[in-house]
């Protein structure tokens, strides 16, 4: 079979230009700032559509091509070119080598940065006998009312909560925060009150699919609000009612992963986009569940814990959107929670994720996550509470994240608290 080059998407040809370079997976990962692992599933797709091998099959297929015109493919293969070819494959290599450098040496102040996270307190605390790991902790104004399983959406710096359940049922409520002046506000309600929802901004529009109505049983509405006019309106159904999904926006569309239809655990995945008010059937997750959480990191969607009907899982799936093509697999195994848990809140901190909260199933004081996507490892670190606090809302603003109410001890909380996920750090210049 022959193969044109537009075959390959653009991610694709850049992996396989810098195959050619000779860079190993690890220096492509750098690179362009991705997982080895999704390196790994990229070349395991370029190998098969271009129907080669190994690499330097690869490397001399990018050259043939025309993807990677006079560069030395990796390998013992030699190839006859010109002064000028060798001199700019030589300056390739070295943009790799010295990108490969400066990336890492980002890649270490970030690793700076992550201990610091857990180390230095916070500015002005005034708890200098907790913990250093709980200083960075610090309690705001309260919810106007105590709820769970409501919509969390952040729009130019003001934090969103939508609809949710109180002890006296499921509600439509809205209320906005402003960390700056640490107040809260009420807005126009949403017109369908429901629970165990999630809400992502597009194009300066909160949207709000499905969910749990009060009598018990479940909708396939999408509702958008405009923050700018205190309004809702209507986009196109979902294809199947259902609640407690996991639900992202990337690059100007919405993903939303599994959720429970009140019968069973869902595995599918459905995308939004909203120009044509459209949903399309996406390719389904490895792993059924409901309660997990998604983020985007490194341009990859990771779809993280939950339950189904075999319990708690710690399962981490990394989802490509590019990949899913009807061709290409577009899902990975990442490295799992170092715990199973389910209805957490889950968060992108440039590229980091966040994980706090959620059901363990354990009492005690359970720990937090950090999942470091550039090292693929898991990091712990402490909240300032002994129970298990789920179905909580956990939003970004500035480098402080906010985690607003929830189900905590099995009752639901009107609690805000805000965390300093990342530290300015002055180096002092010598200029002799």
């Amino acid at each position: 079979m022959q193969v044109t080059n537009k075959q390959l998407s653009e991610r694709e040809q850049e992996i396989l230009r810098l195959v050619a370079t000779g860079a190993s997976n690890k220096e492509i990962a750098k690179e362009l700032y991705i997982s080895t692992n999704t390196v790994k599933v990229h070349l395991r797709n370029i190998f098969a559509k271009i129907g080669v091998n190994s690499r330097t099959e690869a490397a001399m297929y990018a050259v043939n091509s025309g993807i990677v015109p006079g560069a030395k493919p990796a390998g013992d293969a030699d190839f006859s070119t010109s002064a000028d070819e060798k001199e700019r494959n030589s300056r390739l290599r070295s943009f790799v080598g010295w990108s490969a450098v400066v990336i890492a040496v980002l890649l270490g102040f970030a690793g700076l940065f992550a201990v610091i996270r857990n180390q230095a307190p916070e500015t002005g605390s005034n708890n200098p006998t907790l913990p250093v790991a709980l200083q960075r902790w610090d309690v705001k104004a309260s919810m106007p009312i105590a709820r769970y399983g409501f919509a969390a959406a952040t729009y130019e710096n003001q934090i969103y909560a939508i609809g949710g359940e109180t002890d006296e049922g499921v509600v439509g409520k809205v209320e906005r925060y402003d960390p700056d002046s640490d107040l809260w506000e009420s807005l126009s309600e949403k017109p369908l009150a429901v629970s165990d929802v999630a809400g992502a901004v597009i194009g300066g529009k909160i949207y709000v699919p499905g969910g749990q109505l009060p009598s018990g049983d479940f909708t396939d509405a999408l509702e958008i609000y405009d923050p700018r006019e205190d309004s809702w309106g209507l986009g196109s159904n979902l294809p199947v009612p259902l609640s407690a999904y996991a639900l992202t926006a990337f690059e100007g569309k919405l993903y939303l992963f599994g959720g429970w239809d009140g019968k069973e655990y869902i595995d599918t995945v459905y995308e939004y986009d909203p120009n044509s008010d459209r949903w399309v059937e996406r390719s389904s997750m490895p792993t059924p569940r409901a309660y997990a959480g998604a983020a985007v990191s490194a341009g990859e969607i990771f779809v993280i814990g939950g339950i189904n009907k075999d319990g708690l899982l710690s399962v981490n799936e990394g989802y490509l959107p590019e990949l899913d093509n009807g061709l290409d697999n577009p899902w990975e195994k990442a490295v799992s929670m170092p715990d199973e848990r389910s209805a957490m809140g889950v968060v992108s901190v440039v590229d980091n994720i966040y994980v706090i909260g959620g059901n363990t199933g354990e009492g005690g004081r359970f720990p937090s996550f950090i999942y470091i996507t550039a090292d693929e490892t898991w990091q712990s670190f402490e909240v300032p509470s002994d129970n298990q606090w789920s179905r909580l809302g956990l939003e970004l603003v500035g480098m402080r994240l906010f985690l607003l109410g929830g189900e905590n001890s099995g009752e639901p909380t009107e609690q805000t608290m805000t965390y300093q996920a990342i530290y300015s750090v002055s180096i002092p210049v010598i200029i002799k």
